[in-house]
């Protein structure tokens, strides 16, 4: 399943921990990719909650660009910046493939925040790219939004590409997003 959860900016943070805590419920294999918080904050957020670093996959297209060091780290793979999609195409590819056999889910953090990188068009190519990738592989996938952080055109083509589209209250009611 697809889905595209959006939150006003204050709950972003707060939407992605229950997310996956939800899919780490659900015995399913997060792969996070994050172009809004660079791997190392994610880590003691998730850590600070009980998420052991060995439960999730990360690509981390911040650090880098951001000018942070990017020591090796089991399960997680850097991206020089968020507007190099080759690159994070290929992130994704590798990281699916990495991951173990079973239910796999990837969370995208966010959708908004590719946008201040790279120009809506670019965008909804490539986000199209991920989700047919994620279909041909059999792989759940959870977008994440700042609400009303989306071009008009984006927003209505990420309509066309998932399955759901929620906000946050809707999202922590639904016991399972896939």
């Amino acid at each position: 399943m697809l889905c595209l959860l959006v939150a006003q900016p204050e709950n972003i943070s707060n939407m992605n921990l229950m997310v996956i805590k939800k899919i780490l419920d659900a015995q399913c294999t997060p792969l996070i990719v994050s172009v809004n918080k660079p791997y190392k904050v994610l880590a003691k957020v998730y850590l600070k909650e009980g998420i052991s670093p060995e439960s999730y996959y990360v690509i981390d297209a911040v650090t880098q660009y951001s000018g942070g060091a990017t020591p090796p780290i089991p399960r997680v793979k850097y991206v020089n910046t968020p507007a190099n999609l080759t690159d994070l195409g290929i992130a994704i590819t590798e990281g699916l493939k990495q991951m173990p056999q079973g239910r796999k889910c990837i969370i995208f953090d966010s959708v908004s925040m590719l946008l201040i990188h790279i120009p809506s068009a670019t965008a909804s190519k490539f986000l199209h790219f991920v989700v047919n990738k994620l279909q041909l592989s059999d792989v759940s996938g959870i977008f994440l939004s700042v609400e009303k952080g989306l071009d008009p055109v984006v927003m209505s083509q990420m309509s066309a590409f998932v399955d759901h589209i929620m906000d946050y209250d809707q999202a922590q009611k639904n016991p399972c997003l896939f």
